[in-house]
């Protein structure tokens, strides 16, 4: 398997569409207490996996326009929403799609539901939104800066984009070693599941049907912001889940945000 074989969108769509039926941590729809004390001003939402948005990098969402740019799942846009924002959703999977649905639908609350990759945004025109919320997914595509790119194009001037995405090292250690609690460097950049794996190695992934992953470089994370144009505002860093070995020694996620510039 490799970039060149396989279409990297349709594999990790059809792998998000099985972590819905399987009840991944990332597809489970927020409770109906959630979204009403976000209708009461008292919410919080992560980018990374454990450490909630400052609230000041939102400043007042209500009747902002905000897309959650590859962020389904009912966790985030419907919070959103419920705390007076005007949302739209894209993501890759059907079924992460459908959790936002299902919220929508219970709660009353409006969104807009868009299937589609996050590297091309040409459903939208320039300027189409004051905030864009992209939590932890861009290693799901082959090539981040045109997401970089694209969300650039879609902001007004002096919108703001608030991303999360993974430390390029997590990927380079080796997995059986990791899970004894051994740091070992195994992998070299540029790391991707698709081409830097063995089949046996990447059966580890896809024979529990799990998404892949390609370890994009702080160059194209961080660089490629700068380089479509935004301007750096705010940054953190965050580890993983609890039990997680790696986090016992580094925080190996990294949140974003960039301001586009307003026009002069």
């Amino acid at each position: 398997m490799t970039t060149e074989s396989v279409d990297v969108r349709k594999y990790n769509r059809e792998a998000w569409d099985r972590q819905v039926a399987a009840g991944d941590r990332w597809t489970v729809p927020v409770t109906p207490e959630v979204i009403a004390a976000a209708k009461r001003g008292e919410w919080s939402i992560v980018l990374t996996p454990t450490k909630p948005v400052p609230r000041e990098w939102f400043g007042d969402v209500t009747g902002k326009r905000v897309l959650c740019l590859a962020g389904a799942g009912g966790q985030q846009a419907p919070v959103l929403a419920a705390a007076g924002a005007r949302v739209t959703v894209l993501d890759n999977s059907p079924a992460q799609l459908g959790q936002d649905r299902k919220v929508a639908e219970r709660e009353g609350l409006e969104l807009r539901l868009v299937e589609g990759d996050m590297k091309d945004l040409s459903a939208f025109e320039d300027g189409s939104f004051d905030l864009i919320f992209h939590p932890c997914s861009n290693a799901f595509v082959d090539d981040v800066r045109p997401v970089w790119r694209e969300a650039f194009r879609v902001l007004r001037p002096g919108g703001a984009l608030l991303s999360g995405f993974s430390n390029p090292v997590i990927f380079l250690f080796d997995p059986d070693l990791q899970e004894q609690g051994v740091m070992q460097l195994k992998y070299k950049m540029p790391y991707s599941d698709f081409t830097s794996l063995t089949d046996a190695e990447r059966s580890r992934y896809t024979d529990k049907g799990e998404p892949l992953c390609v370890g994009h470089s702080l160059q194209d994370q961080v660089g490629g912001q700068l380089d479509a144009g935004f301007l750096l505002a705010g940054f953190f860093e965050d580890r993983h889940v609890a039990g997680d070995k790696l986090s016992e020694y580094f925080e190996g996620f990294i949140a974003t945000r960039a301001v586009k510039p307003s026009a002069p």
